[in-house]
């Protein structure tokens, strides 16, 4: 099918106009038409997004599926995956379906956050299939919008502030990775991204404000790319907005936010930063790899103070990004490949952790730790649910969780034995949050008047987290379902990054004994 990735990404925005333009009032009729509409919508972005799937060849390492046509003001509209951007489209029409029929409670404004939410996915998706930087940043931003309505609207008593932080942290990082796109079509003549990773900028030493810069244009361009994406992920220090955002949004925010929103700062950094600005890359990889190192630890103390549920599982994701950007960075074949797998594996368990926080939520109206206790006596599978996911967010072996944390470390391993050192002592410390949240939440006596008639899971909360379940041991036990998806990928990644490096090693040198610099 020759538009299948156009078809897969509008699917959502087609039925979201649907709803604003065919569905009148606000009853319970309304209501429920609404989240079906989104549900059947989501449900067939899915279903196609299979045939996607199925007909992807992973041994053909360049763009597939690619759709190109003349757009505006000699810009085009290109889209194409391989074998990086195709996971994380099937994370995402995975597991919407599962956040619409998560607020299925919903009873404020239904038709527009379904439309919110309809219009969030048709933006993520584009963001990974986006073969032309100036498409790219359009999806990009927009996809800032529905965001900030979620938490802006249906969000907690904090809410404005929350969505002003989230939107000013995210577009401001944004403008800079705009300025350098304009660079970028200056120096290269095109917007095509597929051109653009065989063009090779500058990195030659020079000069700006009377300070030598270490890899010329390229780092320049790095440094502008990275503000947006290090943002996105979050990376400390950059990360304040984070856990304000998933305090205050609703549930169904909060899984999107943590299982793909904050994706497309580590998908970013695979498309643009590693390929196309080698040389950048490697002159900033040490502090990148330090400040991922100190973000795991900083930030899983953090959680370890935290008495609100959300909060503590913000911070948790902060540290899991951590992993991300230190495996990207090492820029190894068992780093690139842990820091994927365990994008797609925090998707996965970071959504449903969001997502049991939401089931008690709704039943008491407070996520405070304290609140709670003894839940095991009432609650017995949710109990194991929770156990489960909380296994997985430690990273037990036989869990999603451990695959991508333990090639990542492999592969620092082999860059940096200190930053490897310093990132291990968070599987530590995570256990010590996660394990720690649990007993306070679950185990001991039911004590509480409150919690003395609160009820277990429903079959609808038990439905959405059996396919988390499932994929989370799916993962655990048969990595190489993703390993061999994104391995030759990864390979030609890895080895055009090594072959530019190779090539400008002379320039390096050269630039080196014109400043002085043995």
């Amino acid at each position: 099918m020759d538009n299948l990735l156009s078809i897969i990404t509008f699917i959502p925005a087609i039925a979201a106009a649907i709803l604003a333009l065919f569905l009148r009032g606000n009853d319970p009729a309304a209501q429920k038409n609404a989240k079906w509409l989104a549900m059947i919508a989501t449900g067939a972005t899915f279903v196609v997004s299979l045939f996607l799937i199925a007909q992807f060849e992973p041994s053909n390492t360049d763009f597939q599926f690619v759709e190109e046509r003349s757009w505006m003001m000699g810009l085009s509209y290109k889209m194409g995956v391989d074998g990086i951007s195709i996971l994380f489209v099937m994370l995402t029409t995975f597991l919407m379906p599962l956040v619409i029929w998560s607020a299925w409670n919903v009873n404020v404004r239904v038709k527009e956050y379904m439309i919110a939410f309809l219009l969030l996915e048709t933006l993520m998706l584009g963001v990974f299939c986006a073969l032309d930087l100036v498409l790219f940043y359009l999806f990009f931003e927009a996809g800032l919008i529905p965001m900030f309505l979620i938490i802006g609207i249906w969000g907690g008593a904090n809410r404005i502030y929350a969505a002003f932080k989230f939107f000013l942290y995210t577009f401001l990082g944004s403008v800079l990775m705009l300025v350098a796109m304009i660079a970028m079509y200056v120096d290269a003549g095109t917007t095509d991204i597929a051109l653009l990773l065989k063009h090779e900028f500058s990195s030659g030493g020079m000069s700006l404000f009377g300070m030598q810069i270490v890899g010329g244009l390229q780092t320049l361009l790095f440094l502008a790319f990275f503000a947006s994406f290090a943002v996105k992920m979050p990376m400390w220090p950059v990360h304040t907005w984070l856990p304000d955002a998933h305090v205050q949004a609703p549930t169904a925010g909060s899984v999107v936010l943590a299982a793909v929103l904050l994706k497309m700062g580590g998908y970013g950094f695979l498309r643009f930063s590693l390929p196309m600005f080698p040389v950048g890359s490697d002159v900033m990889a040490p502090l990148v790899l330090w400040m991922s190192a100190i973000a795991i630890v900083y930030t899983s103390l953090v959680a370890m103070a935290q008495e609100d549920m959300k909060k503590l599982i913000a911070y948790s994701s902060v540290a899991h990004m951590g992993y991300v950007t230190m495996g990207i960075f090492a820029a190894n074949q068992q780093g690139i490949d842990g820091a994927i797998f365990q994008m797609i594996s925090h998707g996965f368990v970071s959504g449903a952790l969001f997502l049991i926080v939401g089931v008690i939520y709704d039943r008491m109206h407070t996520r405070e730790i304290d609140a709670y206790g003894g839940l095991v006596n009432r609650m017995p599978a949710y109990a194991l649910i929770f156990m489960f996911f909380t296994m997985a967010n430690v990273g037990l072996p036989g869990t999603s969780g451990f695959v991508g944390e333990f090639l990542t470390l492999m592969g620092i391993f082999q860059v940096n034995t200190w930053v490897a050192v310093v990132a291990t002592t968070g599987l530590i410390l995570s256990a010590c949050y996660a394990l720690w949240l649990y007993r306070r939440v679950m185990l001991g006596d039911l004590i509480k008047e409150s919690l003395k008639t609160i009820t277990d899971m429903s079959r609808r909360e038990r439905a959405i987290f059996a396919p988390l379940v499932v994929m989370t041991l799916l993962l655990g036990v048969y990595p190489a379902l993703v390993t061999d998806l994104i391995g030759p990928s990864v390979e030609a990644l890895v080895g055009n990054y090594e072959t530019a490096l190779a090539e400008h090693a002379p320039d390096a040198a050269v630039t080196a004994a014109e400043t002085g610099d043995h």
